[in-house]
């Protein structure tokens, strides 16, 4: 049996309007989860149940380290990016591995995922500061080229 060991290093961009943000060196996890809608199709006859995909669904939950203020254009401080993402639909582009994409490293690119909300602030003494987000909704394609 076959096995391999993958130490993860994924990329992780944001844009928002015109403007791209990598967020990848202030992300600590990444979990991007796809798939499609099941809808009934069962019909009379049938004997079990049949379901077809329906619409696809997308939710990308990442775990960030809290940084403040604009450094340089575009600016990559962690509430500065959100702050202009919540509200809006955004497009993420993640890779496991890098931004070179291949089979063994394949880029979802998400486009119109929804931030409904953030925790701007989120302090505890003696503790790095992290914030927890969840983009949800919007369309994925998988691309290996």
């Amino acid at each position: 049996m076959a096995t391999s060991t993958f130490l993860s290093n994924a990329t992780v961009n944001i844009t928002q309007g015109a403007t791209t943000y990598d967020v990848s060196d202030s992300a600590s996890s990444v979990v991007l989860t796809v798939g499609n809608d099941a809808l009934e199709a069962t019909t009379m006859g049938d004997t079990g149940r049949v379901t077809v995909p329906g619409l696809q669904m997308v939710e990308v939950s990442m775990t960030l380290f809290l940084s403040y203020g604009a450094t340089t254009a575009p600016a990559t401080e962690i509430e500065t990016v959100l702050a202009a993402c919540v509200g809006k639909s955004s497009t993420l582009v993640i890779s496991p591995s890098g931004t070179t994409e291949s089979a063994t490293n394949p880029e979802y690119t998400i486009v119109g995922a929804y931030l409904e909300s953030f925790t701007p602030i989120n302090s505890t003494v003696g503790e790095l500061a992290t914030v927890e987000v969840t983009f949800t909704g919007g369309t994925f394609a998988r691309d290996i080229t």
